[in-house]
């Protein structure tokens, strides 16, 4: 009878969560029931295996909708039907193009439709096709004559809200979605108020004199059943055309990969590779490596970077076919970290690829494997806190000041916030909108639309509605195909490099790049900005303060650098192990003999792995699992509790005493929570040391390939100041010598048009591409005659400097481009002279530019200065204590003059703010700042600038920072606009 049920995955529409559907048909006695989201089949897989779990037969099909009319709900008969269903939604979600009234006949062989009563002549109806009744409307059935039609319907009881308080959810969320004051909301754009959950008594009782529609409905269900096989695997079984044509080629490669990497007398690391080959066998992944494997090659003909990362890089396989850059016999780590016997969750590659090159690796697999077996993965954004409160503060007609004072207080003054905050709280988490997977593909063994339904979110890649959990349920394991800017910085300063030098860089000499001292000395001083995964103040800091420099120290930074392990306290425990090695106490020997890289502090998920195999007898399989159940994957299981007693049983049978399992399990419980994959650590650690080396022996072009992929922690200001820094002589834009991107020659760097703000794209392609056909221009008239730029867009590329190379000050330039543009505007576009025009020349007063104009128009037009910013200043930072003289001052109180980079901002455990500040001196050497919640109170930072700040100087293990008391804005020097 519930053949019209909805979950929250009727997005802005449906209040109930799918488990709760399925408890609430559990509860009243329901025996069969039917999924019909709107548009989608989004949580349809989780919705089976719900109802499998109570017993109660699942139905998965669709509501259709064309804006808020309902044309039809369609319900699969069997797998095929769903497939015709999923089919039918993609073609018209991908093309964005309305539903048809009637659905088609030729989609139909395995679909039931119904259509709600009114809507098509009962007459005319097909076997496959039922007219929906509601209760409310068994009146109309005498009304219209259509008693003689009963054979044609079926109940029709819509399940969109638990109750009352729900359906004033669902009012407010159709006003979110159309955007308007709830008291504008139409009835027909909203459900009524009878859709709720009636027991099956009670819709029974409301049928009693339609015994036939009764009889039709129940039949209609048991003549749809839904078939899935959860945790089989149904990605794409081979590569090759057989699986044991993939079992030979992964093997051919493999070996042709070992030996290049590792020559041909490693015994051991061959060992290893035949017992990893024959596992990967064994659980039917060779298909998977391969696949990775041709998605790597395709990226190295094209000259794309990648890192590989993840668990995937504990494999030798995957290093021996230059999946990873990772040695996993260097560092020791474990493939049943991976892949093993025990795991019936899929393995684990990420790979990343520049930014600019994701999206082509990303079409090949489209195209290699056809696109009806390929998709993203699909995934929701859900309301949370402050999305929460500004949509209903609109719904509701608050003013946005409103709204944000309460998105900052969380405390209601009137009854309407109230309103928002107790609505608020049941929308907390509700999915939103259908989004994308940051990084997942499906490449299936039979056509995506068998499990799932597609969409064509802004990326330009068919995605699925279905999200990750969904997919690794019903055994699609997903290709992780990753982006980061970090890979382009690389890439590019490879090829600038080789433009301005001449010089081809062998990027992948990593082992090299370990030994270099220079290097080391960059990792131990911090100087790192704009290198991957090591630039951040937190990262800088724990460098010097581990005086770190070296492979295996940067492996271990990247991984206790993250929040988990800083807010255990474990970060700074490994900071002082580190330096007072002598005094650590292990637990047990067998800790000294297999923690000691890491002084006893189990920073990777491999150490946890490492002790429940060494310590307490576990397998390599089974460690892998007790890791997994510590983390969290399996706490909702039995599992857990099972594997804590087979450790206890295995701990006593080695003769350990019992306190010190209990004690080893319990500090094994509170590190597996935050520990890093050492394997994914080391993968960033490699590509740290490529940007190392670059920024070590190319730092001009290494910072102009990151300003040009603007990615990295900071603003474009700081990587201009830090190319300032490194000896870059950096021009503004120029309209002779600038591209649209940064360039270098030499040392000589002109910034790029498109840091200017407000200048039209197209009137930059116009400059390059004449200037191209035709040659530098001469001076400002034969630009204007040439180009014809508006004066709007003339006036700021003159105030931007573009024109410095004519010898004329802006203030003259500015004074002829009004005269010169308006002369020029008298001519038709695009007439062109045949004949050099002589450049008018006007007599004008002395008109000079000072620095500081510059300066300010650099600020104003390009967001920052191209100049040391202290040029700015008005005040004298010799009268300062500098950055590099803090350390001789620890513990007294002193005044820095200083300019702002960036700040971060600490919740404290008692709800106050604090912050990390970041600044630079006028040597552009860095000074960091703590603001405890009082001071952060009385001094807030207002915006960017120079700052007078006041404080005690702290030192922690080497690193220096000033505790703030006092700190006060400095202001920027008076520009002049003299000659104006």
């Amino acid at each position: 009878m519930y053949i019209n049920c909805k979950t929250y995955f009727s997005f802005r529409f449906g209040t109930f969560p799918t488990s709760e559907l399925v408890e609430q048909a559990v509860d009243k006695g329901v025996q069969s029931l039917a999924l019909t989201n709107i548009n989608n089949t989004y949580d349809c897989w989780e919705f089976v295996k719900l109802c499998r779990q109570h017993s109660v037969q699942p139905i998965v099909g669709t509501e259709i909708r064309n804006g808020d009319q309902m044309l039809y709900i369609l319900l699969a008969k069997n797998n095929e039907g769903l497939k015709a269903i999923n089919d039918f939604l993609s073609d018209h979600l991908i093309q964005e193009k309305e539903f048809p009234f009637i659905f088609p006949e030729a989609s139909a062989a395995n679909t039931f439709v119904i259509y709600p009563l009114g809507y098509r002549n009962p007459d005319q109806l097909l076997p496959h096709e039922k007219l929906g009744v509601k209760a409310t409307q068994l009146h109309q059935l005498t009304r219209f004559d259509y008693r003689d039609q009963e054979h044609r319907m079926v109940i029709l009881q819509p399940v969109t809200f638990q109750n009352k308080t729900y359906h004033s959810l669902h009012r407010l969320m159709r006003s979110i979605d159309k955007n308007i004051l709830l008291s504008q909301l139409k009835v027909e754009e909203q459900a009524t108020e009878d859709e709720v959950f009636f027991t099956p008594a009670n819709l029974l009782a409301k049928f009693k004199s339609h015994p036939k529609i009764v009889t039709n409905t129940y039949k209609l269900m048991d003549a749809c059943s839904i078939e899935m096989e959860f945790y089989q695997d149904k990605t794409k079984r081979t590569y090759s055309g057989s699986k044991e044509d993939d079992r030979i080629l992964l093997e051919k490669l493999a070996l042709d990969g070992f030996k290049q990497r590792y020559g041909l007398k490693n015994k051991s690391a061959f060992e290893r590779l035949n017992k990893e080959l024959k596992i990967i066998d064994n659980l039917g992944f060779n298909s998977y490596f391969l696949i990775n494997w041709d998605m790597v090659r395709y990226a190295q003909g094209r000259g794309f970077y990648h890192v590989g990362r993840g668990s995937g890089a504990n494999s030798i396989v995957a290093y021996s076919l230059y999946i990873t850059d990772v040695d996993p016999i260097e560092l020791n780590l474990y493939f049943e970290r991976f892949l093993n016997p025990h795991r019936t969750s899929p393995p684990d590659f990420d790979i990343d690829f520049s930014w600019t090159d994701r999206d082509e690796v990303m079409d090949y697999v489209f195209k290699r494997y056809g696109k009806d077996y390929v998709a993203l993965l699909g995934s929701v954004s859900t309301f949370k806190h402050d999305a929460i409160i500004q949509q209903l503060g609109k719904v509701f007609g608050l003013p946005s000041g409103e709204i944000k004072t309460l998105q900052r207080s969380g405390k209601p003054t009137d009854s309407i916030q109230k309103l928002i905050l107790q609505y608020g709280r049941l929308l907390y988490g509700f999915p939103n909108i259908m989004s994308l997977h940051p990084c997942g593909m499906l490449v299936s063994e039979k056509p995506i639309t068998n499990y799932a339904a597609m969409f064509m979110p802004p990326k330009g890649f068919q995605t699925t509605q279905m999200d990750m959990f969904s997919a690794e349920d019903i055994g699609l394991n997903k290709f992780d195909v990753l982006s980061q800017r970090g890979l382009g910085h690389i890439k590019e300063c490879i090829n600038i490099i080789r433009q301005n030098r001449g010089i081809a860089v062998n990027i992948h000499d990593i082992a090299s790049f370990k030994k270099d001292d220079r290097i080391k000395a960059m990792i131990r001083n911090a100087n790192t900005i704009g290198c991957f995964y090591i630039e951040s103040p937190a990262m800088r800091g724990l460098l010097k303060k581990l005086r770190c420099d070296d492979y295996l120290t940067l492996v271990a930074a990247s991984s206790i650098i993250r929040p988990g392990v800083a807010e255990s306290g474990m970060m700074r425990e490994y900071i002082s192990r580190y330096h007072n090695r002598e005094t650590i106490k292990y637990p047990h020997p067998l800790f000294e003999e297999h923690l000691s890289e890491t002084f006893g502090v189990m920073v990777y998920q491999e150490d946890v792995i490492k002790i429940a195999h060494y310590f307490a007898g576990l397998d390599l399989g089974e460690a892998d699992i007790l890791r997994r159940a510590m983390s969290g994957k399996y706490r909702s299981m039995n599992e857990f509790n099972m594997i804590r007693q087979r450790f206890m049983d295995s701990c006593a049978t080695l003769g350990h005493p019992k306190e010190l399992a209990e004690e080893v399990w319990r500090q094994m419980q509170s590190f597996a929570g935050y520990s890093f994959n050492k394997a994914h650590s080391a993968s960033f650690a490699v590509e740290s040391y490529q940007s190392l080396y670059l920024k070590t022996y190319y730092p001009k072009e290494f910072m102009v390939a990151v300003i040009n992929n603007f990615g990295g922690f900071y603003s474009r200001e700081l990587y201009f100041l830090e190319l300032l820094k490194w000896g870059g002589n950096i021009h503004p834009p120029c309209i002779n010598e600038s591209d649209l991107y940064t360039n270098i020659n030499g040392d000589t760097v002109y910034v790029g048009f498109i840091h200017i703000k407000g200048l039209q794209e197209k009137l930059v392609d116009k400059i390059l591409e004449d200037r191209k056909a035709r040659g530098l221009y001469l001076h400002l008239q034969e630009f204007i005659e040439r180009v014809n730029p508006g004066l709007e867009q003339l006036n700021t590329l003159i105030s931007i400097g573009a024109f410095a190379f004519t010898g004329k000050s802006k203030k003259r330039l500015l004074w002829e481009a009004n005269f010169l543009q308006k002369k020029t505007e008298k001519v038709a576009e695009g007439v062109q002279s045949l004949f050099e025009t002589k450049p008018v020349e006007f007599e004008l007063p002395t008109l000079t530019d000072l620095p500081i104009d510059d300066l300010y128009d650099q600020m104003e037009i390009l967001g920052f200065p191209l100049v040391h910013p202290f040029g700015m200043v008005d005040e004298d930072p010799k009268k300062y204590i500098a950055a590099s003289e803090l350390k001789n001052h620890v513990g007294k109180q002193v005044t820095v003059l200083a300019y702002f980079i960036t700040r971060k901002h600490v919740t404290t455990k008692r709800k106050d703010q604090m912050f990390f500040g970041t600044f630079v001196d006028s040597k552009l050497d860095w000074i960091d700042t703590v603001h405890f919640p009082d001071v952060a109170a009385r001094y807030p930072f207002e915006t960017t600038g120079f700052y007078k700040i006041t404080g005690k100087v702290v030192e922690d293990f080497g690193a220096y920072s000033v505790e703030v008391n006092f700190m006060k804005m400095v202001n920027f020097k008076e520009r002049t606009y003299a000659n104006l």
